[in-house]
């Protein structure tokens, strides 16, 4: 399948993509601080899959999110504000476990922490049973990401068996690392994301993921060449370098999130760079999600490389301008407001 040809020849239908994975619910402190003396907390939802669904929905995309929540108030919120956003919420009700809980401390303008609560988390029992595989087949693109598998070996397996319908119906199968330390090692991260890696279409994955994915050699390189880079364009040369090791596992679409440089993929044989758009961040957390949004939005409207790469830094760039993992996603008549010469639009 072609990249022009990656949304549906439908002219009748947006693009569609499916995802999976869980959606916690995300406590916060209004100010930063030690959290030890905050006497008010906000609450809200957050999630790796859910966001970028959120981001596709706000930029024009028809997307379906799968998850499993507690029959609890977090759940009921997740579900309701998943819902909210125009995103199809299949939410299987777990009565035996309760929902994920994490804790973002803002413990100074600039810093903030972020500890899980989600061993036997009703979303954490994701299974293959929770998907409906006819969703999959008839999506344009399905996207996973290396948090899911490592959540349970259930969830691993709906991971896969997600996969296999997508490839068995010629979707598009997006990965994302997104490598958690607190969930499994090193080790096992890589011989998972490595062996998934090399049946996608699409990989997602930031410097040090993709060291990792290329193993010790490639790591000690990479830290090498960062370490000596004395300019933009060494830096950059360092990342191409990752993106094209990551191609050659086998996703014709390799790209290397790297944050405030911007990011550098390889695509169908061809190097594409992109600057990030400059802005003073408030809140990084959902930035790698709202790039990856950006990202898929394009290519599933059968957009090129440059133009996927150049939305989705400026949808990765707008999530940090606000608080929380995806309230400041945009829309899509939004994304010039980076670029505006004007800050006053009448």
């Amino acid at each position: 399948m072609t990249d022009a040809t990656a949304a549906s020849s439908s002219s009748t239908r947006r693009p569609r993509v499916v995802t999976l994975g869980e959606t916690m619910g995300l406590l916060s402190n209004a100010q930063p601080g030690p959290l030890a003396h905050a006497s008010t907390m906000q609450l809200g939802i957050g999630g790796s899959e859910s966001n970028v669904a959120i981001g596709l929905s706000r930029l024009g995309v028809d997307v379906t999110w799968f998850g499993r929540v507690g029959d609890d108030s977090v759940g009921r919120l997740v579900a309701r504000e998943i819902r909210a956003e125009g995103v199809d919420a299949r939410v299987t009700i777990d009565d035996g476990a309760a929902t994920g809980l994490m804790i973002k401390e803002r413990r100074t303008s600039t810093s903030q922490n972020v500890t899980y609560y989600r061993a036997g988390s009703a979303g954490s029992r994701l299974s293959a049973d929770d998907l409906d595989e006819s969703a999959i087949a008839s999506a344009d693109v399905l996207h996973v990401t290396g948090i899911t598998p490592a959540l349970s070996d259930s969830a691993a397996q709906a991971v896969r068996r997600a996969a296999d319908v997508a490839r068995e119906a010629g979707v598009l199968v997006s990965f994302d690392v997104n490598y958690r330390r607190a969930l499994w090692s090193t080790g096992d991260a890589a011989t998972f994301c490595r062996e998934f890696a090399a049946g996608c279409d699409v990989l997602f994955a930031g410097e040090d993921e993709a060291a990792m994915l290329l193993g010790p050699a490639a790591s000690a390189s990479f830290a090498t060449d960062a370490a000596a880079a004395g300019s933009p364009s060494d830096a950059a040369a360092a990342a191409a370098a990752l993106a094209c090791g990551l191609a050659e596992l086998g996703p014709r679409q390799a790209v290397v999130k790297c944050g405030a440089a911007g990011a550098v993929a390889m695509v169908d044989g061809q190097l594409v760079t992109q600057v990030a758009v400059p802005i003073v961040a408030h809140d990084t957390v959902g930035a790698g999600d709202a790039f990856v949004a950006g990202y898929l939005a394009e290519l599933a409207a059968g957009s090129d490389a440059p133009t996927r790469l150049q939305t989705a830094a400026t949808v990765g760039a707008f999530v940090c301008l606000a608080a929380g993992d995806w309230e400041g996603l945009p829309r899509r008549p939004e994304l010039g407001l980076l670029h505006a010469r004007e800050a006053v639009t009448r």
